[in-house]
């Protein structure tokens, strides 16, 4: 069907035009979150693509600005290829019904692209009036996890470290009834957090098929677990209508991911899409916001220079946000800015500044501010 794959390899991402991004941010309307009749996008193998991102992939679903879609996801994390995922989970403990039916019709229907990534991804979806140049808001509505359980795998050659173990390793990890807890092992309880690891834009046309392993300006595995219910990404529009896409469900994640997986879980997201006209001409890469924190982002293939980056971005939307000099700007930095992994797994890596919106007497308003 892609006749010219271009696959994506590790760059930098230096969001040197960040600061337009601020300033257009600071003008948004505030809109409530289902003012919109909520449509709602199924995953079937119809609706989903295993593992890349393409301008070439045909919409499974048309919105227009400012609707509401409540998007099904799927997992197969962990699963061997070829392994019947009924068979595979009733051998840890689960019955049939606690086995999407679309796991099974997706591992056995979805065509997977050789030298593409793991993850099954739902989409793409068209939004009305999106052209290269013009900005996305996705606001985070909504994250239900649609499983009693979720995955979490090593594999030899990756991870942080990557010589730790000399086999393959799968965990499968029940939640309590209230899908409030992971229950890791006797005595042991992780609060579930859930957020999606890939939310995306199609990339530029000329980019063809990509993996979905990397971050890149067009978002994609950014692996943040700041994007939980109430909080807002802004991605580039790069093709024709957007394109968006999730996948890769988290039920909870510790900052770096560092042995290659999450807790992996089939989700259901709920997203508010927002086109903004003629705001992305000048970024060059994905931001984020919540109730508490404004979060830049430095991405690199080596994390020093990952760190470098998010201090940059920084000290620019600090300028350009908040009039500071790059003096005070940098010292604020230092002494008021938490620098934290969010993976340090996925090839390009990411460091993300927390810039506590609390340090400030005023901010602007934010839609997610009472919930």
């Amino acid at each position: 069907m892609f006749q010219n794959r271009k696959y994506l390899t590790p760059f930098v991402f230096l969001f040197t035009c960040f600061t337009c991004l601020v300033i257009f941010i600071g003008q948004l309307d505030i809109q409530p979150g289902y003012t919109q009749t909520t449509k709602v996008l199924k995953s079937s193998p119809d609706t989903v693509v295993w593992g890349y991102f393409s301008a070439d992939v045909t919409p499974v679903l048309t919105v227009a600005s400012g609707d509401v879609v409540r998007i099904d996801t799927v997992s197969l994390a962990g699963v061997p290829p070829g392994a019947e995922p009924v068979a595979f989970f009733e051998q840890h403990g689960f019955a049939e019904k606690d086995v999407l039916p679309e796991m099974t019709s997706v591992q056995f229907e979805e065509e997977k692209i050789p030298n593409m990534g793991p993850h099954v991804i739902t989409g793409p979806i068209y939004i009305e009036g999106a052209e290269p140049g013009d900005m996305l808001e996705v606001r985070v509505l909504d994250i239900e996890l649609r499983t009693p359980y979720g995955t979490n795998l090593t594999r030899p050659g990756f991870g942080v470290l990557p010589d730790l173990l000399p086999e393959p390793t799968m965990r499968v990890i029940p939640f309590d009834d209230d899908k409030t807890t992971a229950l890791f092992a006797e005595g042991i309880n992780v609060p579930l957090d859930p957020f999606m690891g890939i939310m995306a834009v199609a990339p530029p046309k000329e980019e063809g098929m990509v993996s979905s392993v990397p971050p890149a300006k067009w978002g994609g595995n950014i692996d943040l677990k700041e994007l939980r219910k109430g909080s807002t990404l802004y991605l580039p529009v790069l093709a024709k209508g957007a394109l968006f896409s999730t996948g890769d469900g988290h039920a909870a994640q510790g900052d770096g991911e560092v042995n290659l997986t999450a807790v992996e879980v089939s989700s259901t997201p709920t997203f508010q899409f927002i086109l903004h006209k003629g705001a992305g001409t000048d970024m060059t890469g994905p931001f984020v916001e919540t109730p508490t924190h404004y979060i830049p982002m430095g991405l690199h293939t080596d994390l020093d220079e990952a760190l470098k980056l998010a201090v940059h971005e920084t000290i620019d939307f600090l300028g350009r946000e908040k009039g500071l000099n790059v003096e005070d700007a940098y010292s604020l930095s230092s002494i008021g800015v938490d620098y934290e992994v969010a993976e340090a797994v996925d090839r390009t890596l990411i460091i993300h500044a927390m810039v506590p919106k609390s340090l400030f007497d005023t901010n602007r308003p934010y839609w997610a501010d009472n919930l």
